[in-house]
C-alpha cells in the first residue's frame, strides 16, 4: 500500500505538471536509391527534436549529462555499420535538435520499404531507448512519366505534409530548405520545416479558405501552412517545372521529388523564390513563342517531397529507470464493454507487454495483458474520483496513462469519460 500511495502521489504531481520527454522524428516518405559508389543522401535529412520539460529535470538528476544518439536503417542483419552519430544542440523551442545528414540506401539493399532506427543514450552510457520512424518507400529516381492516380503512394494528397528544397546547379552543398524562423519564411541550409499542403477553393477570399480533399494536381490553388508555427503563405498556384520553365497548361497529379514552382495567385507572373537565405518574389518572363510557359530563375524551382512525423512521449519523473524506455507502447483505440458495476475497457495498440498497467488519471486499474496489441482493464468505480459524484449530475473526464512497473509514465491522447446514468 505504501508503494501504491507513493506512486499515486507521484502520478497526481505528474498530472498537475506533466514533466514529459518527447522524441520527435521528422523524415521524408520516399528515399532515392544510391547506385554503385555514389551516395544519394536522404533529402531532406531525417531530423530529431527533443522537446518537453522532462529533459531538463533529467539533466538535474544526472549532473552534466548530454543526450547523444545514433541513427541508421533497420537492417536485415544487425550490423551497426551505416549508423550516424548525432550530437544535439539546444534551440529556443527544443531541448535538443540534430539531423542525420549522411544516411543513404545502397542498391545492394533490395527492400522496397525500410524504417529509420534511432538509439538514444545519456553521455554517461545509460541507454534511453530505441525509436523507429514510419515506413519509407525506396524509389530509383523521380518518376518522369505522368502519374496515374493508380500509383497513389507517389501522389501527394491534400492535407498531407511536405518539404520543399532548392538545389542550385544540382550541387548537394547548395541545398536550401523552405523553413520558418522568427515568424518569417526563410531558406535555410540547416533546418527544414514540414508544411501541410491544402487544396484551396479558387473562388473565395483569403480569410475563408474551405479546404478540399483529393490529390493535388498542377494548376491547383494551394495553401502552404507550417506545421510547427501555423504560419501560412498567400494562396499559390502550383506549376510543373520543365528545364527552368513553368508549364501553365499542365494539370496532371504531382509526384514525389518533382520540380515545381509556386505562382502567387492573382499576381503578375510572380513566383516564390529564394535569394541566399531570404525568400522573395521573382517575376517570370513570358515566352514570346510559347504562351503556355514562363521562364524562371534557379531560385524559384523547388523540389517537393512528402514527409512524416512520429512522436514518442514518456516521463521518467517518478521512475528510477534502469531499463530503456522502449519498446514504446502506443494506444490506438479503446473498446468499452459492459457498464454499471462491471465495465471493462479494452485498450488496443502496439508494443504492449506484461509490465504495463492502465491508469485512469491517478487511479490504477486492474489490468490483464492479452497480447502485444491488447490490454484489458476493469474500469475503476467513479467514486474513486470524488465520493459525492453519485449525487452530482455532470460528466467527469480523466486522462488515460500507461505506467510501467518501475514508475515510467507513457502519456496518451486518450481520455475516459464517466457520464451520469
Amino acid at each position: 500500500p505504501y508503494q501504491t500511495n507513493l506512486l499515486r502521489d507521484g502520478v497526481r504531481r505528474y498530472l498537475q505538471l506533466p514533466a514529459d520527454q518527447t522524441v520527435l522524428i521528422l523524415h521524408a516518405k520516399v528515399a532515392q536509391k544510391s547506385y554503385g559508389n555514389e551516395k544519394r543522401f536522404f533529402c531532406p535529412p531525417p531530423c530529431v527534436y527533443l522537446r518537453g520539460p522532462g529533459w531538463r529535470l533529467k539533466q538535474e538528476q544526472i549532473k552534466g549529462f548530454r543526450v547523444c544518439g545514433y541513427m541508421g536503417l533497420d537492417s536485415m542483419g544487425s550490423s551497426l555499420m551505416e549508423t550516424q552519430k548525432l550530437s544535439f544542440e539546444e534551440q529556443p523551442d527544443a531541448k535538443g535538435f540534430s539531423c542525420a545528414k549522411a544516411l543513404y540506401i545502397s542498391d545492394t539493399d533490395k527492400r522496397k520499404h525500410f524504417r529509420l532506427v534511432l538509439k538514444l543514450f545519456f553521455s554517461n552510457g545509460q541507454e534511453i531507448g530505441t525509436f523507429h520512424s514510419k515506413l519509407i518507400k525506396v524509389i530509383s529516381k523521380p518518376s518522369q512519366k505522368k502519374q496515374s492516380l493508380k500509383n497513389t503512394d507517389l501522389c501527394i494528397s491534400s492535407g498531407s505534409k511536405i518539404s520543399l528544397f532548392n538545389r542550385l546547379r544540382s550541387q548537394t552543398v547548395s541545398t536550401r530548405y523552405l523553413s520558418v524562423e522568427g515568424g518569417a519564411f526563410i531558406a535555410s541550409a540547416r533546418q527544414w520545416a514540414a508544411f501541410t499542403l491544402h487544396l484551396a477553393d479558387e473562388h473565395c477570399t483569403r480569410s475563408e479558405f474551405p479546404l478540399r480533399e483529393g490529390y493535388i494536381r498542377y494548376g491547383s490553388v494551394v495553401q502552404l501552412i507550417c506545421t510547427a508555427t501555423g504560419i501560412t503563405l498567400p494562396p499559390l498556384i502550383i506549376r510543373k517545372v520543365t528545364k527552368q520553365y513553368a508549364m501553365l497548361d499542365v494539370d496532371e497529379p504531382i509526384s514525389q521529388l518533382h520540380k515545381c514552382a509556386f505562382q502567387f495567385q492573382g499576381s503578375d507572373h510572380m513566383y516564390l523564390c529564394l535569394s541566399t537565405e531570404k525568400v522573395i518574389q521573382f517575376q517570370a518572363s513570358p515566352c514570346p513563342k510559347e504562351a503556355n510557359r514562363e521562364l524562371l530563375n534557379d531560385g524559384s524551382c523547388w523540389t517537393i517531397i512528402g514527409t512524416e512525423m512520429v512522436e514518442y512521449t514518456f516521463s521518467e519523473s517518478l521512475a528510477c529507470v534502469r531499463e530503456p524506455v522502449s519498446p514504446m507502447p502506443l494506444i490506438t483505440a479503446l473498446q468499452l464493454t459492459g457498464g454499471g458495476d462491471v465495465a471493462m475497457l479494452e485498450v488496443q495498440g502496439e508494443c504492449f507487454h506484461t509490465h504495463l498497467k492502465v491508469w485512469f488519471g491517478d487511479v490504477e486499474a486492474e489490468t490483464m495483458y492479452r497480447s502485444p496489441k491488447s490490454l484489458v482493464c476493469v474500469v475503476p468505480d467513479v467514486s474513486a474520483f470524488g465520493s459525492d459524484w453519485r449525487w452530482l449530475r455532470y460528466p467527469i473526464t480523466v486522462p488515460l496513462l500507461l505506467i510501467r512497473d518501475d514508475g515510467l509514465i507513457y502519456s496518451s491522447s486518450f481520455t475516459f469519460t464517466y457520464t451520469p446514468e
